[in-house]
C-alpha cells in the first residue's frame, strides 16, 4: 500500500507515518486559525514583540511573554510546516522562522526542517532507475546514462522548456566583464527544480558514468560557469551567513541538514535510510549562492562542494570545517546519490571502487554538451534510450526498433532484465514454489 500510494502521489495514512509524526498543518494555514481565535490572535502578537530584540533568556524571564508561549505550543502555529513548491512557500516559511527564530537556543548550528518530511521511499524515481540501470551489461557498459538523461528530459514538454530556459539565461553573455546575469541564472533553476518531477530532473543531477566525459556532462548540468564558480572562493561561514539572511535559502540549508546529516544509527549513513529526502534537499539548494556541485569529472570518487574555502576563518576554522565536510564528505549523500545511479533505493553492500581515469583537464568555461551528440568514448547508439514511462505518460509507442526491445512489463523486468535487481516482491519465490509442485509430481513416477 505504501509503495502504490508514492508512485500515486497520495499522502501515507497516519499508521505508514515516522513514529511520532503527526501530519502537520502549513503555516500560511496555521497563521489564519491562529487569526480566528481571539487568544491564539493575542497571544501570537504578544510573542511577536518578546522575540523583538530580545535574546531567549530575557523573553522567558518575562512572565507574559511565557504566557503567550504556552499558549502558542498547543496552537497549529508551534507545529507547522512548508511544502516545497507550494503557492505561498516563501509566506510559509516567513511565518515559520517568525517563530522559530526566536525559540532557537542561540545560533545552532544546524537548523530543523521547516518543510514537511518525506516519507516515501521506493518511489518511481528510483523505480526509474533502475530500469534504466538494469539492463543488458553490454550495453550498459557503453551507455552514457547522462546523455541519456538529457534525451529523457527533452521528450517531456516541461522538462524540455524550462531545461532550455535556464541553459539560455545562464550562457548569454551580458559583456566582456560580466559572462552572465548570475541572478536570473539561480531564478530560472530554481524554477526548473521546484516545477519539473524528480524523475528527470534526479536523472540529470544524479547519473551514474564509466567515463569522465559523462561525468563532465554531469558537473555541466548546472551551467557551472554561472551558477557555482566565481572569481574568487568566500568564506564558507560568511556563504552561510549570506544565506542563512534569506528565509528561502534558510529554509533550503536547514532541509539539507534534516535529511542529508551523515549519522551511525543508520545503515546507509542517511536519517531514517531515506536517501530520496537527502536527494529532494540536495537539489533544493541549486539556485542559491550556497549551490554545490561536482567539484571535478572524476568516475573514481564522488565529491561535492559549494564554491567556498575555509581560507581565512581565524577562529571559526574548526567551524568552518564542519561546515565543508557535510558536503565533502559525507557518507549520507555519496550513498544517495551512487545508490540512484545504481538504480536501488537503499544500497548496503559497497561497491568495488572502478579502475582509475585521468579526469578531462578544466576549461576556462566549457561550452554546454549539446544532446544531440554522444561524448562518450565509446561506440554506442544514442538513439536508444530507456524512456518507455516517458513515452507511455504522452501516449506515445516506440518504434519497431532498438526502443521496443528496451520497454517490458513489470513482470519481464522483474524475471527477463533484472534477475539479480532488488524488487518490491522475490521473484524467486513464485518459481521456486513451481520447481516444488513438479518435484512432489516426479516422486511417484520414480516411486
Amino acid at each position: 500500500d505504501e509503495i502504490l500510494r508514492s508512485l500515486a502521489g497520495l499522502p501515507s495514512p497516519p499508521g505508514l507515518a515516522p513514529p511520532g509524526w503527526r501530519v502537520p498543518v502549513d503555516c500560511v494555514r496555521a497563521n489564519e486559525l491562529c487569526a480566528g481565535e481571539p487568544s491564539c490572535s493575542s497571544r501570537y502578537r504578544t510573542l511577536r514583540q518578546c522575540l523583538a530584540g530580545r535574546d531567549r533568556n530575557t523573553m522567558l524571564a518575562n512572565k507574559e511573554c511565557q504566557a503567550a508561549l504556552e499558549v502558542l505550543q498547543e496552537s497549529p502555529l508551534y507545529d507547522c510546516r512548508c511544502k516545497r513548491g507550494m503557492k505561498k512557500e516563501l509566506q510559509c516559511l516567513q511565518i515559520y522562522w517568525s517563530i522559530h527564530l526566536g525559540l532557537a537556543e542561540g545560533e545552532e548550528f544546524y537548523e530543523a526542517s521547516p518543510y514537511e518530511p518525506v516519507t516515501s521511499r521506493l518511489s518511481d524515481i528510483f523505480r526509474l532507475a533502475s530500469i534504466f540501470s538494469g539492463m543488458d551489461p553490454a550495453t550498459t557498459s557503453k551507455s552514457n546514462h547522462c546523455l541519456d538523461a538529457a534525451k529523457a528530459c527533452n521528450l517531456n514538454d516541461n522538462c524540455k522548456r524550462l531545461r532550455s530556459g535556464y541553459i539560455s539565461t545562464c550562457s548569454r553573455e551580458l559583456s566582456a566583464t560580466e559572462p552572465c546575469s548570475r541572478r536570473k541564472c539561480h531564478k530560472a533553476l530554481r524554477q526548473f527544480f521546484d516545477r519539473v518531477p524528480g524523475e528527470f530532473t534526479f536523472r540529470l543531477l544524479f547519473c551514474s558514468c564509466k567515463d569522465p566525459a559523462c561525468a563532465e556532462r554531469r558537473r555541466q548540468t548546472i551551467v557551472p560557469s554561472c551558477s557555482y564558480e566565481d572569481k574568487d572562493k568566500p568564506n564558507c561561514l560568511d556563504l552561510r551567513g549570506a544565506c542563512r539572511a534569506d528565509h528561502l535559502c534558510r529554509s533550503r540549508l536547514a532541509d539539507f541538514h534534516t535529511n542529508c546529516q551523515a549519522t551511525f544509527q543508520s545503515l546507509t549513513s542517511c536519517p531514517g535510510d531515506n536517501f530520496q529526502a537527502c536527494l529532494g534537499s540536495y537539489a533544493g539548494l541549486i539556485g542559491f549562492d550556497i549551490t554545490p556541485n561536482y567539484v571535478d569529472a572524476s568516475t573514481t570518487s564522488i565529491t561535492i562542494s559549494p564554491w567556498c574555502s575555509c581560507k581565512g576563518s581565524g577562529n571559526m576554522e574548526e567551524e568552518c570545517e564542519k561546515f565543508l565536510q557535510d558536503f565533502t564528505e559525507n557518507p549520507c549523500l555519496r550513498n544517495a546519490i551512487q545508490a540512484f545511479g545504481n538504480g536501488t533505493d537503499v544500497n548496503l553492500s559497497p561497491k568495488n571502487p572502478n579502475p582509475a581515469v585521468t579526469a578531462l583537464p578544466k576549461a576556462e568555461k566549457s561550452p554546454i554538451l549539446p544532446d544531440d551528440v554522444n561524448d562518450s568514448n565509446t561506440a554506442y547508439d544514442a538513439s536508444v534510450i530507456s524512456t518507455c514511462s516517458s513515452l507511455q505518460e504522452q501516449g506515445l509507442k516506440p518504434n519497431n526498433s532498438k526502443e521496443q526491445s528496451l520497454c517490458y512489463s513489470e513482470a519481464q523486468l522483474t524475471t527477463d532484465v533484472m534477475p539479480d535487481q532488488k524488487t518490491f516482491m522475490d521473484p524467486k519465490a513464485g518459481s521456486s514454489r513451481h520447481r516444488e509442485s513438479r518435484i512432489l509430481l516426479l516422486i511417484p513416477i520414480l516411486m
